[in-house]
């Protein structure tokens, strides 16, 4: 073989290799190939911003107040960490064994009360009904009375002073009757009053209770993702889990949009007059380093902030992140490039 031949098959092999190689690398999968951030050109200048992941929507469960108790809840059941859930459906459930002894006891006592109520009205209706068959035959003796004293004039002085004597013997009868039957009444008016009170008092308290049960199932409000938060126990930060006593008001879980995430930023006071208003950036995540999302600036604050005895000033900012991804979960670092 010639030497202009062995050069030519040298040549050949040469490109085969290139070829090869090219056809391999735009194979890759663009979701898992490492992040090289936005093509720049030459003089272009490139801000760099750190921020953390945080939902345009999300609302924060806490653990409930129960009415007229302040002791600490143990939580009995939590949903897990990144769960997708609809409206209504259960995020956490704490113990109710307390509070359904308290149901117990106060439907027991509400019964009782009833029970009482209706004794004494029962009562009240026959006293009643026995005063006014009393009143009713006096005033029939009264009526019987006045019709002698009509005959006053055939009768001798003794008889008529006598039909008098009885008239008005029959007329102070009446009147201390219905004296004393509308204090009768009262008195059982009262009573019955009494016990009404009672009972509305433990219908209220049984009102209570039952409300005390539904808030210690949690459901949630909307549609949205769960992100459990971190919480101090057993001397470290974690989330909560089943069995932890948990105090009223304390934070349990957020459940946020995931289809609306933005990047919470600071900028600093000499590139924020390198960010157009509609800057485009790039967002890498520390907790997925070949990850890349694509982002733009939603708004920044006209004021600085400063901290204390520092000089340097940052605004805030907030980029909209496009898209929706499993990995984009509140509380996240991430950084951010924006190329002008």
């Amino acid at each position: 073989m010639t030497k202009g031949s062995v050069t030519i098959v040298v040549l050949a092999m040469g490109l085969c290799v290139c070829s090869c190689g090219r056809g391999a690398g735009t194979g890759q999968d663009a979701a898992t190939r490492p992040a090289t951030g936005p093509e720049r050109k030459t003089g272009e200048r490139v801000v760099r911003i750190s921020g953390m992941i945080q939902a345009l929507k999300s609302v924060s469960v806490r653990v409930p107040q129960i009415s007229a108790q302040n002791s600490r809840l143990t939580l009995a059941a939590l949903i897990a960490n990144g769960t997708a859930v609809k409206a209504g459906e259960t995020l956490a459930e704490f113990d109710q064994t307390t509070v359904l002894d308290e149901e117990r006891e106060v439907k027991a006592k509400l019964a009782e009360a009833g029970f009482a109520l209706e004794e004494r009205q029962a009562k009240a209706r026959s006293d009643a009904a026995k005063r006014g068959a009393l009143l009713t035959e006096a005033e029939a003796d009264l009526a019987k009375a006045q019709i002698q004293l009509r005959k006053a004039e055939i009768l001798s002085e003794i008889d008529r002073r006598k039909n008098e004597t009885l008239a008005e013997s029959a007329r102070a009868r009446v009147a201390s009757l219905k004296k004393s039957n509308a204090l009768r009444d009262g008195e059982d008016a009262a009573a019955t009053g009494v016990l009404e009170k009672k009972r509305e008092r433990l219908a209220v308290q049984l009102e209570r209770i039952q409300a005390n049960l539904e808030k210690l199932v949690i459901k949630a409000p909307q549609d949205g993702m769960v992100a459990l938060e971190n919480t101090w126990r057993n001397g470290s930060m974690g989330p909560p889990q089943e069995g932890d006593m948990l105090s009223p008001g304390q934070p349990v879980l957020r459940l946020f949009d995931p289809g609306e995430m933005v990047v919470e930023s600071t900028v600093s006071e000499a590139d924020v007059a390198a960010l157009p208003k509609d800057a485009a950036a790039r967002v890498y995540l520390d907790a997925y380093p070949g990850a890349a999302f694509e982002a733009k600036l939603e708004a920044a604050s006209p004021v600085a902030t400063a901290g204390l005895d520092s000089p340097i000033r940052t605004f805030s900012a907030r980029f909209r992140l496009f898209g929706r991804d499993s990995r984009l979960l509140p509380d996240l670092s991430a950084s951010l490039e924006v190329v002008r």
